[in-house]
């Protein structure tokens, strides 16, 4: 069990993505996506094991949910700076998203 304060702690927040690439050297097949979270934040980077629901063209403008204080992951030649949340079964991932287009940037409560 975890508090509440600790629950306050983790940074989640809305952001639409921009931009997708392909992201061969990854070990599992897996987008590199790219973020905005607004003015505030800006843009962030991370990569997605989410290819086997999303095409790329699918992804683009999709509002999704993101664990921004984490520390920057390196994968491969690639920096990961956020971590986008889904929910998983087996190997299939399904981003979480707000049904309703908010501002990116939103913290999630």
């Amino acid at each position: 069990m975890i508090t509440w304060s600790d629950f306050e702690k983790i940074e989640m927040r809305v952001g639409t993505i921009i931009e997708v690439h392909d992201f061969p050297e990854a070990m599992k097949p897996a987008y590199k996506l790219t973020i905005n979270f607004g003015t505030e934040i800006g843009i962030k980077k991370s990569s997605a094991q989410i290819t086997k629901r999303y095409s790329k063209n699918d992804l683009i403008g999709k509002q999704i949910i993101a664990v921004l204080n984490f520390p920057k992951k390196q994968i491969g030649k690639f920096m990961s700076e956020c971590l986008v949340l889904g929910s998983v079964n087996e190997e299939d991932i399904v981003l979480l998203t707000s049904d309703i287009k908010v501002e990116n940037g939103l913290r999630i409560a």
